[in-house]
């Protein structure tokens, strides 16, 4: 680990090197990490610094008030020159090419934000709003600025209207938000039904939904041959690694990506924040309509 710094309130910036000097895996603005503390607990954080910059990784952890153990471990026993294991950068949000872009970010939700404006800075049309609970606890507030220039609005307080902060948004913009739950709900109702208009949030909790009954299912392992028993109460996630099959796991709330798995058939419930559908099945979360999921493990 190469520093720890204050960057806010509650908020601090921690910065990493591989401890054989050799550079670390390349990342694209989106991306998160996952990080290995010394107590045992792995957490996820968005990396914030310079893609282009193949020596260092950035991240910035809030201190929750409410603290499962992850941000009161970085905030009061991470020192400088400790060894942490940190995985290669995974990204469930990633920064399409568009000639417009409109980034809102809602206090810590700044980390994914900030190298995408890094990037669409002098190639696109950008608009950026930041907000928060007070500016005091607005992490990379001036980074932010030099980077987005007069294209950024930031908001303190009482949240705002975010339609009046951004203005008009026409055909072929990307909006990209992250942020609490309540702003980025804001974000999906107010930009996410325009026509031409594409929306893309990043969750840190996911949101809150209710689902049909749970019901027992088999899973069909089609690699392995093997076929496997999900009982009401335990997770496709659980009984897979129960039975010895080698399938990781990250947040275990369906936002991080770690578990995806390919699905080959069946009628899946998928109950992710990432967008699961398709060709992929989060078993930390998702569930089975019928009888039986075939999933390439």
């Amino acid at each position: 680990m190469d520093y720890i710094d204050a960057v806010a309130d509650g908020v601090v910036a921690v910065s990493f090197r591989n401890v054989t000097g050799a550079e670390l895996p390349g990342w694209d603005p989106g991306a998160h990490v996952e990080l290995t503390l010394p107590n045992w607990l792995t957490r996820h954080y968005s990396l914030c610094g310079d893609p282009a910059d193949p020596s260092r990784y950035r991240i910035a952890v809030r201190r929750e008030r409410t603290s499962r153990g992850g941000s009161e471990y970085v905030h009061e026993f991470l020192r400088v020159g400790q060894e942490l294991t940190i995985s290669s950068p995974r990204n469930n949000f990633p920064l399409v090419q568009a000639p417009e872009y409109v980034f809102v970010a809602g206090g810590i939700g700044v980390t994914p934000i900030l190298p995408m404006v890094q990037a669409a800075a002098g190639r696109a049309r950008l608009r950026v709003v930041y907000t928060g609970r007070s500016s005091e606890s607005m992490p990379f507030r001036e980074e932010l600025a030099a980077l987005a220039g007069g294209a950024l609005r930031t908001h303190s307080g009482e949240p705002p209207d975010l339609a009046d902060l951004v203005g008009p948004v026409g055909p072929g913009t990307q909006v990209y938000a992250c942020g609490p739950g309540p702003m980025l709900e804001a974000v999906e109702a107010g930009f996410g039904t325009r026509e031409g208009v594409s929306v893309h949030v990043e969750r840190f909790r996911p949101r809150h939904r209710v689902f049909a009954p749970d019901t027992a299912f088999d899973v069909v392992c089609a690699r392995s041959d093997r076929r496997v028993r999900v009982e009401v109460g335990v997770s496709i996630l659980d009984a897979l690694q129960r039975a010895g099959l080698p399938v990781t796991g990250g947040c275990r709330e369906g936002v991080c990506g770690t578990c995806g798995v390919g699905l080959l058939g069946g009628d899946p419930d998928h109950r992710d924040d990432i967008g699961g559908a398709g060709g992929t099945l989060y078993p930390c979360v998702s569930r089975s309509l019928s009888p039986e999921l075939l999933l390439d493990v």
